[in-house]
């Protein structure tokens, strides 16, 4: 039977990360180690969950371990596992690619940081790109693997140089063993065959790791009496001990959540942290929890220091592994944390849980709930009681996704809402919580006053606030997609309503009533010419300088949640605003005059279908005729400099 047998080329952008992951970690190069030995820990996870519903896909191979085979002659270092292995296919998916999804946004982070030393580990550790770390040390990667499933084994190499083969080959036993053809180490660099070196490096990087690290180590042993050789006197004649190789593990494999925490050093959580996230930078926070009682459980929780690039990704996993005495249970377990703390890493190992429970039924299971509520509780704790420079780092890495607990997590809403920020209009670059607000409200304050839109620049300056500016009234600035869904649930803060800027009535004085009735004929003209896109035209209680905006009701959806929809491919319902008109603007004064003089003076018109899209403009939205408004605008320059 013909056997498969192709080259591949890389994508140009995989082509970029090889090079860039090879020509600029040199500081950083034992971490390739540690990356494939986690990777190997992985597949035999995966194994073992998979043996829990297929007992014989084990055979007679139940024995895990990963095994480090030096050779310093033919200048090789090979790492194998009789973990789960892959099928040609899988080869091609996890092998042949690079972090598919990740590589655009890893290059434009790379292109936004514009500087080559700022490639460090933290920033390839974001996407996912572990295993081509080895070519830091490697000239040639060979990987070959038999998938648990299959008689046919996949042999794959590459030299990192645009290309590599893949084909079928033969393999004795399941899993995966990676051949690293050597670099010869320059001055001062690490000798990656040296039994010490590659001891040092387990011992630093992998120790915790849940299956025997072993590697045959030559050692001395004394030879047995009955085997020397003695003189008359049965004393030894001659060497007494003798060279032997013998198969060492080299980790300890302590199951480090079940130890208590004050064993535990920086050293060991911020080690294990990397292990189990493949996360290159250290952890923010770490939350390390014995629960006793009718429930008894350990669960060992980290934060990460920075956000993953697909964190709002649909398809994206949670970082949370289930085990059950110490055995893999399952991987990315979204039972066990809500989706807005999915980016939390690490596990829980819960003893009297159903082994014979589905993913699914994971989600109803009264054990796997209770250890739900407490984790969000102690993590929303950490979180409240993090120090000030602390959070700040967090909430600018993972403040999105904390806000949309908000809107899903009504059990937990008014905890989630003492950890949101907002800048404001007297914060300046500055973000408060909503307490830090309510204390400094004026006091005839009665609402809680924000603005949504889509950037922080035409919120600050939105015509909507001009009044609420005048009365020194500060103002939440939301200009997250996420705070449009987070004051559809947070309707009020320590008894306070929030109350948006843009809709209904603000409450803030009403125009003199002399003065509306005397322009109530202009509105109502500019209303009729104008019907087909406003539901009303009224004098503003909002500006203070600018001429015209746009307002709604209190129920209505705001422009920036019309704009979300509508980038989304969803068609929000038409909802006609109100064109609120400032009276104490000149130029309506001059327009009520020419009204007033000849109301079918067609200028009116014009100036009507000019004030809409002015209020439009300074909302930041799109106008309909944006050559009309030109025009327009031009012929008013060119009338008011004399021409």
């Amino acid at each position: 039977m013909e056997t498969r047998k192709e080259t591949r080329q890389f994508e140009t952008e995989i082509q970029q990360l090889l090079n860039l992951i090879v020509n600029s970690l040199y500081t950083h190069k034992d971490i390739f180690l540690r990356e494939l030995i986690s990777n190997a820990s992985d597949a035999i996870d995966k194994l073992r969950f998979k043996s829990q519903t297929d007992t014989d896909i084990l055979g007679d191979d139940a024995e895990f371990k990963i095994k480090i085979s030096p050779d310093g002659i033919k200048q090789t270092l090979e790492i194998s596992d009789n973990g789960i292995g892959m099928t040609y296919e899988e080869v091609l998916e996890n092998i042949g690619t690079i972090a598919k999804s990740g590589t655009s946004a890893f290059l434009e982070a790379l292109e936004q940081s514009k500087q080559m030393e700022t490639l460090t580990p933290e920033l390839i550790g974001q996407f996912g790109v572990g295993f081509y770390s080895a070519f830091m040390v490697a000239e040639k990667i060979t990987l070959v693997t038999r998938s648990a499933e299959s008689d046919t084994a996949v042999r794959w190499e590459s030299t990192g140089d645009g290309s590599y083969t893949i084909e079928e080959t033969e393999k004795k036993s399941r899993g995966t063993t990676i051949t690293l053809s050597l670099k010869k180490p320059g001055k001062d660099e690490s000798d990656y065959t040296d039994q010490w070196v590659l001891k040092g490096i387990i011992k630093q990087h992998s120790d915790f790791v849940g299956y025997p690290i072993v590697m045959d180590v030559e050692k001395d042993e004394p030879i047995p009496d009955e085997e020397q050789l003695k003189d008359k006197d049965g004393k030894p004649i001659g060497e007494t001990t003798r060279k032997v190789v013998r198969e060492e593990t080299l980790n300890s494999m302590k199951a480090i959540w079940m130890r208590d925490k004050k064993d535990v050093t920086d050293e060991e959580y911020e080690e294990f942290y990397k292990h189990l996230s493949h996360d290159w930078n250290p952890p923010l926070a770490r939350l390390h929890m014995k629960f006793e009682g009718t429930t008894e459980y350990n669960a060992l929780l980290y934060i990460p220091s920075k956000a993953p690039f697909d964190l709002f990704h649909p398809e994206r996993q949670h970082g949370v592994h289930l085990y059950c005495r110490r055995v893999f249970i399952m991987d990315n377990c979204e039972a066990l944390l809500p989706e807005y703390l999915s980016f939390v890493k690490g596990l829980v190992d819960a003893p009297d849980l159903n082994l014979n429970i589905s993913r699914e039924l994971l989600q109803h299971d009264r054990l796997v709930l209770n250890i739900r509520r407490n984790l969000v509780k102690k993590l929303l704790e950490l979180l409240k009681n993090m120090a000030v420079e602390e959070y700040e780092k967090f909430y600018a890495e993972f403040g999105s996704a904390l806000k949309w607990g908000i809107h899903i997590d009504p059990d937990n809403r008014k905890k989630i809402s003492e950890l949101v920020r907002y800048k404001t209009t007297r914060s300046e670059d500055k973000e408060i919580s909503l307490k830090e607000y309510t204390d400094r409200m004026q006091a005839d304050q009665k609402e809680i006053f924000y603005i949504t839109g889509e950037n922080l620049t035409s919120l600050i300056n939105s015509p909507h606030l001009e009044q609420l500016k005048e009365k020194d009234y500060e103002v939440l600035l939301m200009a997250d997609p996420v705070d449009e869904w987070v004051i559809q649930s947070l309707n009020e803060y320590d008894g306070k309503p929030l109350k948006s800027a843009e809709k209904g009535d603000l409450g803030i004085g009403e125009p003199d009533g002399k003065k509306k009735d005397e322009y109530s004929a202009l509105f109502g003209f500019i209303k009729s010419q104008l019907a087909d896109k406003v539901k009303e035209v009224k004098p503003s209680t909002r500006l203070k300088n600018s001429i015209a905006c746009l307002s709604g009701e209190d129920r209505d959806m705001s422009a920036y949640m019309e704009k979300i929809l509508k980038a989304s491919g969803q068609s929000p319902p038409e909802v006609k605003r109100v064109l609120e008109l400032n009276l104490e603007h000149p130029v309506m004064g001059q327009i009520k005059a020419l009204f007033e003089a000849d109301r079918k003076d067609s200028k009116i018109k014009e100036y009507s279908e000019l004030l809409l899209d002015l209020a439009i403009i300074g909302e930041g939205g799109k106008i309909d005729n944006p050559s009309r408004f030109s025009r327009q605008v031009g012929e008013l320059m060119s009338g008011a400099l004399g021409g």
